[in-house]
């Protein structure tokens, strides 16, 4: 897929007249929805609208839910709204519910009204929930039998089809509530006027509509079944989460982490407007400034100390980087293990005298080699001494930081992700400073 979407954004760069224009369209109108969202993602905005125009239009909604939010936004603001209201005339709730957060809320509105009356509870039932609670992505379809139903009845039910993911029937009571669930195999080979709740499943759990969904997508992942019944705070049925909103969702998450660690959006276009990208980073930048100046005045109160002994501060990069690069792999490895919620209160403590173990050691390993270079390189035994000293302390330090860091911004509800490695580094850099500038001051002045 990568081959073919480099050589298609080849082709439309080097689109010369519009003969090789329609040529283009006509390998672009074959393309699976995916490949032509990746496609349209990889050009330039003024490309991207064009190409968009070769999309077949029964394609096109299609395309528009495998795309990121950004690059969807262009081509929305760039169509008509007539054009739109076509689009969206016969969209059903699970499409819309992915693109809502794209369109404006007039056009929401007209898309719900076209839809069948299943279809808008469907849509009503998910926005009870936020986009960060399960409940809003949940399947429903579903196979659901009354707890007092039979093999018979089953084997009637399943001559329909059966929606993706599928590999239970769901048996719920009276009030609609979840009770039992019966794996699809063992009724093909059941007497008929056998009760179903006979044949249920003992090991089945259940998922909260409220619960994370990241929390709720590793429960399925982890299930051994391809999808989990989904309930209210009263346990009334509502759906299921399937093994392959699952895998998205899970997806998803860990990009946001990625992105978050730069402090930028998941959504956010390859080839936004420069103001609108500018915008976007500045923040982020501005707090890195901060840090910055603060390092710096830490820094600035050893001014006397560096005009004396030059060789520190030619030897304080090799200080900070090493605190960092230790700290953000004991960082990275926290926010996993939180957002997996391996971390907790019971384990933390062990956590944390691990990691200042391994800092410790290579603290130890890594200052004598340090130490022996420094020593060499500037002819000075006691100055290997002090750069030693400081890296072991700024490694255990970066240990420690990077791991009650995380541990506190998750906390605080704040995204460990988002502001860790900031926190982190500022910590790491004003430690490893100190240390070392100290000891220069004690030891070589």
């Amino acid at each position: 897929m990568t081959e073919l979407i480099t050589d298609l954004v080849q082709e439309v760069v080097n689109i010369d007249d519009a003969a090789d224009l329609e040529v283009l369209n006509s390998k672009i109108a074959v393309q699976d929805e995916m490949d032509i969202a990746l496609l349209l993602e990889s050009l330039p905005l003024e490309q991207r609208l064009n190409i968009w125009e070769a999309v077949p239009k029964h394609k096109r909604l299609e395309v528009l839910v495998e795309m990121r939010g950004d690059p969807r936004e262009t081509l929305l603001d760039a169509t008509a709204d007539d054009e739109l209201d076509e689009l969206f005339s016969d969209i059903d709730a699970e499409t819309l519910l992915e693109l809502s957060d794209s369109l404006p809320n007039k056009l929401i509105d007209r898309a719900v009204a076209a839809m069948d009356k299943k279809q808008q509870q469907y849509f009503a039932g998910a926005n009870q929930f936020t986009e960060e609670q399960i409940g809003h992505w949940g399947n429903r379809e579903n196979l659901v039998l009354p707890l007092t139903a039979k093999v018979s009845d089953a084997k009637r039910f399943l001559r329909r089809e059966v929606p993706n993911y599928t590999d239970c029937i769901y048996l719920v009571n009276r009030a609609g509530q979840f009770s039992e669930a019966v794996k699809l195999y063992k009724i093909h080979s059941t007497p008929e006027h056998t009760p179903l709740v006979d044949l249920a499943e003992d090991d089945i759990s259940v998922i909260k509509a409220s619960e994370d969904c990241t929390t709720a997508a590793l429960s399925v992942q982890r299930s051994g079944y391809t999808s989990l019944p989904l309930v209210d705070d009263d346990f009334r049925f509502l759906g299921r989460v399937d093994i392959g909103a699952a895998c998205e969702l899970l997806n998803e998450s860990y990009e946001r982490q990625l992105m978050a660690g730069a402090g930028m959006d998941e959504d956010e276009d390859l080839f936004s407007p420069v103001r609108r990208s500018a915008k976007n980073r500045a923040l982020w930048l501005g707090i890195n400034l901060l840090t910055a100046f603060l390092a710096s005045w830490f820094i600035g109160l050893f001014e006397a100390t560096l005009q004396q002994v030059v060789a520190l501060a030619v030897l304080m990069p090799v200080v900070a980087s090493m605190g960092g690069i230790a700290g953000s792999q004991t960082l990275t490895l926290i926010i996993r293990g939180l957002a997996l919620k391996q971390v907790n209160a019971a384990n933390l403590k062990a956590l944390l005298v691990k990691e200042l173990k391994v800092g410790g050691l290579n603290g130890v390993i890594w200052a004598l080699v340090i130490a022996t270079v420094a020593s060499i390189w500037f002819d000075s035994m006691t100055l290997g001494v002090v750069i030693g000293i400081a890296i072991l302390v700024n490694i255990c330090a970066a240990a420690l930081a990077g791991v009650g860091v995380p541990v506190l911004l998750d906390k605080l509800k704040l995204d460990p992700a988002l502001s860790g490695s900031v926190i982190l580094t500022t910590v790491t850099d004003i430690v490893g400073f100190v240390a070392f500038l100290g000891l220069g001051a004690i030891f070589l002045i």
